[in-house]
């Protein structure tokens, strides 16, 4: 099992993200993109690598807004793995959001 990270330490070094409102420690963030297609295809990138390395966010997509939720369930918080895929969705939605 993976250890649980401090959220407030995590948040530090992913500016873009925010804790979750959420009664679960868990790290957030919203994007918006041109559009419903832009939003669609951003998220069938993380879904390759979610389905990759077996972490797949919690998230809603409203046409163009897409609500991303990590957290580790089986850690009940924060871990490496969250990190991993918050920067691996930072680098996938450069210059695409609004």
């Amino acid at each position: 099992m993976t250890a649980a990270l401090d959220v407030t330490e995590v948040l530090a070094g992913l500016p873009d993200w925010r804790r979750a409102d959420d009664p679960r420690p868990a790290i957030a963030r919203t994007l918006r993109f041109a559009d419903f297609n832009a939003a669609f295809g951003f998220m069938t990138r993380v879904a390759l690598l979610a389905d990759k390395v077996d972490h797949h966010p919690e998230w809603s997509n409203v046409y163009n807004r897409v609500e991303v939720l990590l957290t580790t369930h089986d850690a009940d918080g924060v871990t490496e793995r969250d990190v991993a895929m918050a920067r691996f969705i930072d680098a996938a939605v450069k210059g695409q959001v609004e």
